[in-house]
């Protein structure tokens, strides 16, 4: 299914399709501020089970970051939550990143034997946001990628639709995403160490 969501209208009933299709372990594809993302609730074993098949990977492998609304959330999945870790955070945060933290044990069991960190986002991104703010818990994320050697994301949608409409549950349009991803930042070791250059200049 495809539903259609912009920031200038958001039709109400599409948002609730939307976040019940999340809520009922469902998998599905949907904007950030950066690329499209494939994801589903972070306590939906069969949706990460799917989507870590739709990658290739092992589930108990993967490195999907988690997706917050906001900060308030984040201390419940993290032991590594202090002041300078914070201040890092508030700063950049909503935006183009995934901040590597050391997880504690609220993250799903499927993760806990190799997982101990915790790659963290909160996308500056309208219709995601509208998304995240009504569901119970985080979801995971991981980036669309295109099988063209020269292109590494597909933007456009409707042919992420055309591509994944029978190995997802839902796709959520809201319009031309970005093609570059966003800016990895190391914060276990207490200096941010920057892993990968994306969209995103942190902010120190």
């Amino acid at each position: 299914m495809l539903i259609k969501l912009y920031s200038d209208y958001t039709n109400p009933k599409d948002l609730k399709m939307v976040t019940e299709c999340f809520m009922d372990g469902g998998v599905v594809i949907y904007p950030t501020d950066t690329v499209y993302a494939l994801g589903c609730d972070i306590q939906s074993r069969d949706g990460i089970e799917r989507v870590a098949k739709l990658k290739n990977v092992k589930a108990e492998k993967a490195d999907f970051s988690f997706v917050f609304y906001d900060l308030s959330h984040i201390s419940e999945y993290t032991r590594q939550f202090d002041t300078a870790t914070f201040k890092i955070l508030k700063r950049n945060l909503p935006g183009p990143f995934t901040f590597i933290l050391e997880a504690n044990n609220s993250i799903p069991k499927l993760f806990r034997n190799k997982k101990r960190t915790l790659g963290i986002r909160i996308p500056d991104h309208d219709i995601c946001r509208k998304i995240i703010g009504k569901l119970p818990r985080p979801i995971i994320s991981t980036s669309i990628h295109d099988d063209d050697e020269v292109i590494e994301y597909t933007t456009d949608p409707e042919l992420i639709f055309e591509k994944y409409k029978d190995k997802v549950d839902m796709v959520v349009d809201a319009g031309f995403g970005n093609n570059e991803a966003s800016t990895v930042v190391d914060l276990t070791s207490g200096e941010p160490e920057i892993l990968r250059e994306g969209i995103g200049v942190l902010d120190y």
